[in-house]
Formats: structure tokens, sequence, C-alpha cells
């Protein structure tokens, strides 16, 4: 796209918008990777991830990407021999390989998110370096001494040193032979090196190195003789310590340069994260989706809203009502003209179509409908505005000409113009007929043109050509106010006498103004409007007889439903019955048998049981032909679907439709397909149908945590770092079901404090929160109770 339609539209705005949402990218950043994106696949592929975002920003809330740090300055420091990072560098590494692994762990959710799972696997973890930079650099930036073993000793030496001068001078200054002689009983430093305040007049009383004195001349800063040896022996540690801490910075910087690649990879993924985390967010605050691709130059945006309508600067909701608009265009057609009154909308819905393709063309979601298709168009071109230049001479209407001709230039069969006030700035004829010549040559070209006019000439084309079409925005003429509201099918009238009415113009210049106006000119405009009302009249009659239509359809599902229900009643209650039956008739038998044979044994005639067992006999087969002869439920299946399941009773068995055939259906019977007549299988009521197995699983969490300290030291830490700290260490507490723990924030400026507190008052899970006691640490702690433990 080219940078004057990026203006025009406003994309800087979104680009901003969008950057407010972000954890870390910075502008330049930010302005790389939110830019047209070249194939559909990739439009595609950043949509469904900005969707996962989403369901992960609801379900586990912002991604832990707070903690990564702009290293490509640091890595390209690197490149250079000799090099090397201090501290506060290594620890902004460190803080990107945490970051990167927080994402990991966050994004490891395959059943929610298999995209952003599969493209986190890129993300690696350098452990080596990780440990070596937490054993070496600490959170303020300084050399730890378990860096390395020398830098242990040295310090150690150190401290030893500074301790021996520390009592040399204090056995000095309390030395009641020499009290008259200091100024004060004071140890201080100069030029590196201990010394004590001296009265000038008593200088000869200590013997020593003066390396400083007062402003008024009366203090000496004089380093005793005692004392030289071990200054000396200081100062010669000292330089070991930085020598030590320099061969530790190369060691350290040289592994960063060894992984600079794996380094610089991760940043491009984790800004890429970020990015998708900006317009999940984006999204949830304008309730975006993403609409369907359509290969075909098609537009079909429907409730679609401007999203700078919808939030601020500052990325809140505005208080404003925001009317969505149906943005309907292409199939048939290749242009759209929209006329209708001014302040009635017709730019913002231009601005609105152009700002939300080319959205959409960067990956982001869009707040529309999620019914919604959008065709993504190679090239977007759009005259929106005042072109006026004094510095260049160019008149309104010079400007909008110049901008005209650069779109005929290179406009083609996948490109979306959009033109606004077409013609205007000029004569009315000269401009309508210089406006229908560019839209016949962008028609020629293929392009797909949306355009808004005043000028009658311009309505009248769209009657004239094929694959023209109007559309009107509206004004409602009981409240005088424009319902800023697209209607297809009819132009619309520009209303300019109303409004002027509604803005308080002189009614005396109204009148005359229409008596300027010509009576053609009024019966026009009267008719457009007759036309106009007719036609939201039969709209509104159709989504009328719409709305009872579906309310019919409803009603007609609803009897069907019914009705199957009590057919599968009836036959429930018959098949009980007839279950009844025939336990009914087994259980005479069973009596008639048992009779039989206490009979037998009491008769002790052969001939008579013989008898007796032929009419048993016969009872048993009437029996049997009365059973044949009860009428068996009706389950031979009228209609089947593929995937029905269908019992087979000769076989005792239930097999799955596969297809239809016109012999019977094909099923398929524990891995082996077999056909049978309709007749040879029978229809659960209501029918069945073989489950199937979706691509989404049961999410199953797993919390993993080590020993849990509930006391959380957050001394020297920046406040944003050391509010991410204090977010996880809360969820740690509640996931351990503590009751109570303490923070540690310390003193200092008082901005953590405040910070911390003002934190915790916002968190719905802290139930309260006090200063600790003064052996607890006072208000350098603060005691926090939680809920729910």
């Amino acid at each position: 796209m080219d940078e004057a339609t990026l203006r025009i539209l406003e994309f800087e705005k979104i680009r901003s918008l969008i950057a407010g949402f972000t954890q870390t990218l910075p502008g330049s950043a930010l302005a790389r990777a939110l830019a047209p994106l070249g194939q559909t696949e990739e439009v595609a592929r950043s949509l469904a991830e900005a969707a996962e975002m989403q369901v992960l920003h609801e379900q586990r809330g912002r991604p832990p990407l707070g903690g990564t740090r702009e290293l490509g300055t640091y890595l390209k420091r690197l490149s250079l021999e000799g090099v090397f990072l201090p501290p506060e560098a290594l620890l902004d590494v460190l803080s990107s390989i945490d970051a990167a692994a927080d994402c990991r762990r966050y994004l490891a959710a395959a059943e929610l998110a298999p995209r952003l799972f599969e493209k986190s696997r890129r993300l690696e973890v350098p452990e080596t370096l990780r440990r070596l930079l937490r054993e070496s650099i600490g959170p303020r930036g300084e050399i730890l001494d378990g860096a390395s073993f020398s830098l242990a000793d040295v310090r150690r030496n150190v401290r030893l040193t500074r301790e021996r001068i520390r009592r040399a001078l204090e056995a000095l200054l309390n030395d009641e032979r020499l009290s008259s002689a200091f100024q004060e009983r004071l140890i201080t430093e100069r030029n590196g090196r201990y010394v004590v305040p001296v009265r000038a007049d008593h200088r000869g009383q200590i013997k020593g190195f003066v390396h400083d004195e007062s402003a008024s001349g009366q203090t000496l800063y004089v380093e005793p003789a005692q004392t030289l040896a071990d200054n000396n022996a200081l100062q010669a540690l000292l330089r070991e310590e930085k020598r030590e801490e320099e061969r530790i910075l190369r060691r350290l910087s040289e592994e960063v340069r060894i992984l600079a690649e794996v380094l610089g990879a991760n940043q491009r993924l984790l800004a890429q994260f970020d990015l998708c985390a900006a317009a999940a967010r984006f999204a949830i605050a304008t309730a975006a989706v993403a609409p369907r691709l359509e290969p075909n130059p098609v537009i079909a945006l429907r409730a679609a809203r401007h999203p700078l309508l919808l939030l601020g600067a500052d990325g809140r909701p505005r208080e404003m009502e925001t009317v969505p608009v149906d943005l309907l265009f292409g199939g048939d057609g290749d242009t759209l003209i929209i006329s209708g009154p001014n302040t009635g909308g017709k730019t913002v819905a231009l601005k609105t179509l152009g700002l939300l393709t080319l959205m959409v063309r960067c990956g982001l979601p869009i707040p529309c409908h999620p019914d919604s298709s959008l065709h993504l168009f190679g090239k977007i071109f759009a005259d929106i505005g005042d072109e006026q230049s004094i510095e260049a001479s160019l008149s309104t209407f010079s400007g909008h000409l110049l901008r005209i001709r650069a779109v005929l230039e290179q406009a083609d069969g996948d490109s979306l113009v959009l033109l606004d006030e077409l013609g205007t700035g000029t004569d009315p004829a000269e401009g309508g007929a210089l406006a229908m010549a560019v839209l016949d040559s962008l028609r020629r070209r293929g392009a797909r043109t949306v355009v808004t006019t005043h000028l009658n000439l311009v309505k009248g084309y769209a009657l004239l050509n094929p694959g023209v079409e109007n559309a009107a925005v509206t004004f409602d003429h009981a409240t005088l106010r424009p319902t800023y509201r697209l209607y297809y099918g009819a132009p619309g009238a520009s209303n300019a006498f109303t409004i002027a009415r509604t803005l308080g113009l002189d009614e005396a210049v109204l009148q005359r103004a229409q008596e300027y106006l010509g009576s053609e000119e009024r019966e026009g405009s009267a008719v457009l409007e007759e036309l106009n009302r007719r036609s939201h009249s039969l709209e509104a009659d159709l989504g009328e007889a719409r709305r009872l239509r579906e309310a019919a359809q409803l009603e007609r599902d609803k009897r069907r439903r019914l009705l199957e229900e009590i057919e599968a009643r009836k036959r429930e209650i018959l098949e009980k019955a007839l279950r009844r039956g025939d336990e009914v008739v087994r259980q005479a038998e069973t009596r008639v048998k048992r009779l039989l044979k206490e009979a037998q044994a009491l008769s002790g005639s052969t001939a008579e049981a013989a008898r007796l067992t032929r009419e048993v006999r016969q009872v048993r087969e009437d029996l049997g032909r009365a059973a044949e002869a009860r009428p068996r439920p009706e389950r031979v299946p009228r209609q089947v679907r593929a995937g029905e399941l269908l019992r087979i009773p000769a076989l005792g068995a239930e097999a799955e439709v596969v297809r239809v055939v016109a012999e019977g259906v094909e099923l398929s019977l524990q891995g082996k397909k077999l056909r049978l007549p309709l007749s040879d299988v029978e229809q659960h009521q209501p029918p069945r149908y073989a489950k199937r197995k979706t691509g989404v699983g049961s999410v199953r969490s797993r919390v993993e945590r080590t020993s849990f300290q509930p006391r959380l030291k957050l001394v020297g830490e920046r406040v944003d770092e050391a509010l991410a700290r204090l977010q996880r260490f809360l969820d740690d507490a509640l996931l351990q079901g503590m009751r109570e723990v303490e923070v540690v924030h310390g003193a200092g400026s008082g901005a953590l404090r405040r910070a911390v507190r003002e934190f915790l008052a916002a968190q719905a899970e802290v139930e309260s929160f006090h200063a600790a006691e003064l052996a607890r640490g006072g208000d350098n702690v603060t005691i926090v109770l939680l809920r729910g433990a």
C-alpha cells in the first residue's frame, strides 16, 4: 500500500493504538511488524494465531512478555572485536532469556492454541548461559561474589583490609592524648583512601599524608602513617577486583556472542508473540473477529464499526455510541455509489471499509459481525479529504485530480479504490461528467470502486450501467437527524435545506433558496425522498416477514419434535406390553409343567400323563401362534443418513451407515462393510448417531511448584519488574493455600512501597494488608492477608 493511502486511512493511528496494547515492542519494531502481509496464507495464519491468543488471554491472563528487552544494539556491539557488555546489558539478556522460558510455558497448551504452541517450540532457552548470568549478575546490575573464586577471594581480602584500617583509625581517634588534634571523631574517605579530620593548628601531632583540606582551611584530612601500608594494600586489591570483574564481563559477553543468533531469533519470535497478544487485547476491547477470506473480490462486512470511534488514543473505550454499518459490495457488481446528506456518515463508511480491509491485510481482527467475509485486495487506493496545498499552488479540485491520476496509473483487477466526493470542487455538470469518465476507466481496468457523491449525474450513472449499485445514508425526517445507516438499491437525497434548518439558518434565507431551486429539482428531490421512504418501509416489512417466517419455522420444528416424542413413547409402551405378555406366557408354561408333574405323581397313570402332555404341547403351540400374530413395533427405517446407527436383528448387532444406495444401505460393522435392504434393519427412535472424535480434547492442567517461601524481597528492584514478581508470588501463594505472606520493599524513596500497596489494593484475592510490626521490619514490610485460603 502506498504511504498516502495509509495516511488517509489513518493507519498510523491504528499502529499507535496497537502499540498501547503491546508490552515490549518499540515503535520502530512495531512499524516493521504491523505491515500488510503478502500472501493470503500469512493473513489467515496471523488471524488464527490472534484468535488462539485471545482464548489464552481470557483463560490464563496476559502472556509473560514484560521481561523482554531490546537486545539488537547489544548483539551488534558484540560483533566488534574486544567489546564486552556492562552488567546492566547482561541483566537485560538474562531478563529476555527468562521471558522466552516463561513464554514457552504460557504457550504450552496444544489443545487451546495449537498454532502458537507449535511456534513457541522454536524458542530456545540457553540454560547454561542463563545459569551463569544468574550466578554472576545481581538484580541491581552488580557483579556477585559467586561469579568466580578469584573475585570472592579478592573481595574477602578487601573487607579484611578495610576492617584493619577502620580499627587502626578508631584506636587513633579514641586516644585521649590526641583528642584535641581532631576536628571530630569521624573516619572519612578522600581519593579512595581512608583519612581522619585534623585541626590545622594541630597537624604536627598526627604524622601522615594530607589528602585534602576544608574550604575554611581549618580542617585537614590526613591519612595517618599507621594506615599507609594498609591503604596501599587496599588500593591494590581494588585494582585487582576491577580487573577480575572485567575478566568476568568479558567471559560472559563471549558466551552471549556465541549465542547471538539464538538470542536474535528469540527476540524476533517474542516480538511476534507480543504483537499477537496486542491484537488479541485489541479484539477483546472492540469485540473484533476474523472475517472469512474470500478468493473472489467480494466484501460483506456486517455491523462494521470504525476502530477509532470505539477506542480513544489511550486504548480506553469511548463513551459515545457507535452505529454499526453493513458494507456489502462485490459479486456481480464492481462499483458502489454512496449518496445522501452531509453529516450522514458517507465518509466514515468509506474510511471504515478501507481501514478494516487494510487491517485484515495486516493480520488484525476487525470489529464486525462474525458472519462477515472479505477479499484481500492486492492494492488499496484512497482519495479522501482535502488535498489543497498553498505551497504547491494546488486547489482542492487540483489536489483530487492529481490523486486520481496516480490511481488510474496503478489500479488493476485486484485493486480497491475509495473516492470521496468524486467530481466536486468545480462546475457540477463538468465535475459529474469527469467523475463518470473516471468510473468508466476504473471499470475497464477491473478495479472495485466505492465513491461518495452529491452529484445527480453520478447517482444516475448507477441506474444506467449494470454492475453499478446505488446506496444511501438516510435522514430521519421525524427527528431531523441522520441515521448513519446504509440502504442499498436507491440513491440518497442531500437534504441540504433540512440540515441547514436543523443548524439554525434563517428561515427567510431557506425560503429564498427554495425559490431559486427550479421546480424540476424540487420535484426530483421529492420523488427521491419518497422512493427512499418506500424503500425503507419495504425493508422494514421484509424484516418483519423474515421474523415471522423464522418464528413459524421454529413452531413447525417444535411440533415435529413433539410428534416424534409421542410416537417414540407409543412404541415404547407397546414394546413394554409385548415384553410383559411374553413374560406371562413363560410363567404360565412353567406353572402348567409343574402341575403336570404333580398330577402324574398323584395318578400314576401313564395314559393320563400322556394326554396331559399333549394338551400342554397344544397350549404352547397356540400361545406361540398368538405371539407371532401380535403386531411388532414398526422400526423399518424410511429415511436414514450417513453416520446413523441401525440394528441388524438377524445378527443381533448394531452397525453404522456408510452411505445410502439404491437397493438399501451400506453399513460398517466392526470394520467390515455389508449391504442390506431397509427391511432387514431397524432404526432407533429417536435416531442415534455414531460418536465422532473431535479435535478439542479435555484441558488438563498441572501446576508444579518448588518449595514456596511466604516472604518476597523486592528491595532495589524497578517498579514494573517488582509488580510482575509480586503477581506471580500472589498466584503461587494462593496455589499453596497460604493465608498470610510478607512483601519486603524497603524504604528508599517510597515509590516502590506505594506501587506495591496500590497494586495490592486492586487485587480481588487480597483481603487486607498493613505494615508489619517494628520487630518484623515496620513500614519496610507489608503483611498481606489472602482470601479463600
